[in-house]
């Protein structure tokens, strides 16, 4: 990778993420989109037009024969998303893909151990671990403001009942993998993995997804957290943080819009804005040029480690519900 010029980026996947993405790319002075594949060659050419990307092509295959492509960004299905790593990267590109970052941890672990042997970056696009209001959580946490945390609460829903992929167990679809994913990784970041136990249950669709799901785990050290996603209904997407000297409030743990704090009388001791910005996928762009610049093969703010605990996490949930996918 030349340091002094953007990082070069192919998008796979002409959907409504990636289109969120291009345009993020666009207004970025330290990475360019490049180009953009689907497998339906008018709607790369569309796509192209749209976003004013340079090149189009109407297969992943051909967009890997691309030499100005350093990074690939992976906007496809949760199922298809290690089939996609696996060929971007036995084509010595980098990438950075959506999450769930698979199906499973089996897929996880193998798409990992190739990019380690290629010395190839593999990241998971989980935004909220690069943005900004997570180390701002982290310094309000450090600062003793609210004292010692013993609890937090976390939700994510919107009304998707009319998006196919997410009914559709061919597709890994589901609450979970889609949305439960933040709450979790919500927990992750402030509470850390040493669970001891977790206690889970869902609503199933008729076709054997989750179309809510209520999730409690117990820590070790006595802490606890209780999540929630919903992929049928709209909730606050808030999510709390709560000590013995008060209590941290997020508004949108999916994209931090500002973060409250408050004390034991529950009035309102501080408040902290975001920083501006495009669209909140910068961050993890940002992130992955570094690292590449850097020479790794992951990203400091979501190592592989974590990538995949939160895929065996979601491993045990599902089965503690008896949900499989067909491909599993």
């Amino acid at each position: 990778m030349n340091t002094t010029s953007p990082l070069k980026i192919g998008i796979l996947g002409a959907g409504s993420i990636a289109s969120t993405m291009a345009h993020t790319l666009s207004r970025m002075e330290g990475a360019e989109c490049v180009a953009i594949a689907s497998r339906t060659p008018d709607k790369a050419r569309e796509f192209a037009h749209a976003h004013g990307i340079a090149r189009s092509y109407g297969s992943y295959e051909s967009m890997m024969k691309d030499p100005d492509i350093e990074l690939v960004y992976i906007a496809t299905p949760h199922s298809q998303h290690a089939e996609n790593a696996e060929l971007c990267l036995s084509h010595g590109k980098h990438v950075l893909c959506e999450k769930a970052f698979t199906v499973n941890a089996t897929e996880a672990e193998r798409i990992i151990a190739l990019a380690r042997a290629r010395g190839l970056l593999l990241a998971e696009a989980i935004w909220t671990r690069y943005m900004p209001s997570r180390r701002i959580i982290d310094e309000i946490l450090a600062g003793g403001a609210i004292g010692t945390a013993t609890s937090l609460s976390a939700n994510l829903g919107y009304s998707l009942g009319h998006v196919g992929r997410l009914q559709d167990p061919a597709l890994a679809g589901g609450a979970l993998l889609d949305l439960g994913i933040y709450p979790l990784n919500f927990a992750a970041m402030f509470f850390g993995h040493d669970i001891r136990e977790t206690i889970s249950s869902a609503i199933m669709t008729d076709r054997g997804v989750d179309a809510s799901n209520s999730i409690t785990l117990c820590y070790e050290d006595g802490r606890m957290a209780c999540l929630h996603s919903n992929m049928l209904a709209m909730t606050d997407r808030h999510g709390y943080i709560f000590g013995d000297k008060g209590y941290i409030s997020v508004t949108n743990i999916n994209n931090c819009e500002g973060i409250n704090v408050y004390n034991l009388k529950r009035e309102l001791s501080a408040h902290y804005d975001v920083p501006p910005q495009i669209s909140g996928y910068e961050y993890q762009v940002e992130a992955c040029a570094q690292a590449i610049r850097d020479g790794r093969t992951e990203c400091p703010d979501m190592p592989h480690e974590e990538t995949l605990r939160m895929m065996c996490l979601m491993d045990a949930i599902r089965a503690s519900w008896g949900m499989r996918f067909p491909m599993e």
